[in-house]
């Protein structure tokens, strides 16, 4: 999934820059970043203090913060682009520019991620397909507002299985910030 992800991206002509990922775990977005991407900056941000201790031992020359996302202070912007695996979950993430949205977790990640992509930048991330499918459409109404959604990819509930160990219906959403 991660190397179709990178594939893709280099589809749409990126070939290297600041790349962010924003709920890394240990990192495995950085350890499949292609041979043609090498020469980009990394950027990660992982909650989970042992986890990142160890993305930060495996990925030493990367930028990475150990802590919650609603907690760095990267500019918006700066980025070109944003790759990872969000967290899913009904729970929110307390963040006064976005807490009067009220997104849940994995909605919350991806409004954040377009304001920290330069304009023209691309978020790729794979999400609960709970943001595409909810009844509720404000998190795809804030996103459409301010990208464009070049694909998405609904994957099989097994998909994860046997790496994670989990049954979940995922989606990858490809997100291009607009230049206004």
């Amino acid at each position: 999934v991660i190397q179709a992800m990178y594939d893709a991206l280099g589809q749409m002509g990126f070939e290297g820059g600041n790349i962010l990922e924003p709920s890394m775990g240990i990192g495995n977005f950085f350890g499949m970043l292609p041979e043609e991407m090498q020469n980009s900056r990394l950027y990660g941000v992982e909650l989970d203090s042992i986890t990142g201790r160890i993305a930060k031992q495996l990925y030493q020359k990367a930028d990475i913060t150990v802590d919650g996302f609603q907690k760095t202070a990267y500019p918006n912007d700066f980025f070109d682009v944003v790759i990872g695996n969000v967290p899913f979950g009904n729970y929110g993430a307390a963040d006064k520019k976005y807490d009067r949205h009220h997104f849940q977790i994995h909605d919350y990640f991806l409004p954040k991620s377009i304001d920290q992509v330069r304009p023209g930048g691309v978020v790729a991330v794979i999400t609960s397909s709970g943001t595409m499918d909810k009844q509720n459409s404000s998190a795809r109404e804030y996103l459409a507002e301010r990208a464009d959604l070049l694909g998405a990819i609904r994957l099989p509930n097994n998909a994860f299985r046997r790496n994670a160990g989990t049954d979940v219906v995922a989606d990858i959403l490809f997100l291009q910030k607009r230049e206004t």
